[in-house]
């Protein structure tokens, strides 16, 4: 009578398993880990279900609204989970089938897995490097067809002996475009908004740049001219999406840093200017340490992964694939850029990829991070910032426009001291690994 009445009871747990209901309480162990979905509304949901009643929750929106990863706590109540979220009503969610339910609001969450958060990246990485790869000897032939070539003879600065073609930036912009156009409609569907009005000031203002940074390397503009045009692309990328809360703006910082309860300062109107000079500065600098074979795409890969990464452990999955698209299609063009070079960037790649990751750091980093706010620039764009700086100040103590071309620049002090232009390029790239790595170190135990 017992076996019977057991049998029973394990084929009506079953049965009732298949029917999508537990007739017991969820195991704990069932549920941790990292879950993600979609509303119907089109938000995108991230909940990371950890030991301790930890729950961390990112609700991302199509346009405006939605919050970055927050911290709540989460229990177990019967047959649900309850996510305590800081309003009257908890979230309630049924494990069904492998997925987390709620019935009321329609959302299902479905386990992240391996790689969990980083898997559409990757894939936007890799396209975009693949992209670039292939692109990049067509580019090449164009750019010796129109006459875009380096001459290595025209100032004492260059380091190459052959002249070398310079539309680089062409290949790089397209790898980074059709990985965009590949993956964010299969990361982001329907009402999810593939590409909201920031990006899409991003995506149309760097095609400006790249063009403009092309002509620029048949026409050789002015210092000005380039300022000029590089502080309005600045301010342009700000009037995208000015009622979404996913904007490219500096709108104001926590002060003081690293500080328990800071006070945020807004910027009010200045925010516009401020933003599009610190656009300005992470762009030119960018264009400036574009002096040796594979340095700047170097740079640009590594820079771009770890604002990739941050985006990621931050719950902003769309800037962490934006930022790894980049970041493989400046890793796509190294493959014809590092030395000995057979392409080099020239203006309009430098100044994009420098558009691209300052723009990026401020609508990511910069607005989840904002703890870290002040650090952010100064560890992912460690490298180029410093050279910009001393330079500037070498310029000034010898009485010469700051603006004039020399060879003060770090690499070139390394050329001078006998490294090989790899050598010199691998000590860049280790000093700015190392900033970027204790970046990342600081955002997770910020976390």
């Amino acid at each position: 009578m017992i076996r019977a009445l057991s049998g029973l009871a394990i084929l009506l747990a079953f049965i009732l398993s298949l029917a999508g209901c537990a007739p017991a309480t969820v195991d704990p162990a069932n549920v941790l880990g990292r879950w993600e979905g979609y509303t119907p509304a089109g938000y995108r949901v991230v909940l990371q279900l950890q030991s301790g009643n930890i729950a961390r929750l990112s609700k991302l929106a199509p346009k405006a609204g939605g919050f970055p990863e927050h911290r709540f706590s989460w229990h177990l109540s019967g047959q649900s989970i309850l996510v305590q979220t800081g309003t009257a009503t908890p979230l309630r969610l049924s494990l069904r089938r492998g997925e987390l339910v709620d019935e009321d609001s329609g959302l299902r969450l479905q386990r992240s897995g391996p790689l969990a958060g980083f898997r559409y990246p990757l894939l936007a990485a890799f396209i975009a490097l693949a992209v670039t790869w292939l692109a990049t000897p067509w580019v090449r032939k164009l750019a010796f067809a129109r006459g875009a070539v380096d001459d290595p003879t025209r100032d004492d600065r260059r380091v190459h002996k052959e002249p070398l073609p310079r539309w680089g930036g062409i290949a790089i912009y397209g790898g980074f475009l059709a990985s965009l156009l590949a993956v964010l409609p299969f990361a982001f569907p329907g009402k999810a908004m593939p590409f909201p009005p920031y990006l899409l000031g991003i995506v149309g203002i760097g095609a400006a740049v790249v063009a403009v940074g092309a002509l620029d390397d048949m026409k050789q503009f002015s210092a000005k001219v380039q300022a000029v045009f590089l502080l309005a692309a600045g301010a342009g990328v700000t009037l995208c999406g000015i009622h979404d809360r996913a904007r490219v703006l500096i709108a104001g910082l926590n002060w003081p840093p690293f500080v328990d309860s800071p006070r945020w300062v807004g910027f009010g109107l200045w925010a516009i200017p401020i933003t599009a000079v610190y656009v300005f500065v992470v762009t030119k600098t960018m264009d400036t340490i574009d002096g040796i074979d594979g340095l700047a795409s170097g740079i640009a890969a590594i820079g771009g992964g770890t604002l990739s990464i941050i985006a990621t452990y931050e719950g902003q999955p769309r800037v962490a694939l934006v930022t790894a698209a980049l970041a493989g299609s400046a890793l796509g063009f190294l493959r014809h850029n590092y030395n000995p070079a057979k392409i080099i960037m020239g203006t309009g790649g430098a100044q994009f990829l420098g558009f691209a990751l300052a723009t990026l750091s401020i609508v990511g980093a910069m607005k989840t991070a904002a703890a870290l706010m002040i650090l952010i620039p100064v560890f992912v764009f460690g490298v180029p910032l410093f050279d910009a700086v001393q330079v500037v100040i070498r310029r000034r103590l010898s009485g010469v426009p700051i603006t004039q071309a020399d060879k003060r620049h770090i690499h070139h002090q390394l050329l001078d001291r006998g490294l090989s232009q790899r050598q010199a390029v691998w000590v860049l790239y280790i000093i700015a690994f190392l900033l970027c790595a204790l970046l990342i170190l600081a955002v997770k135990l910020r976390a």
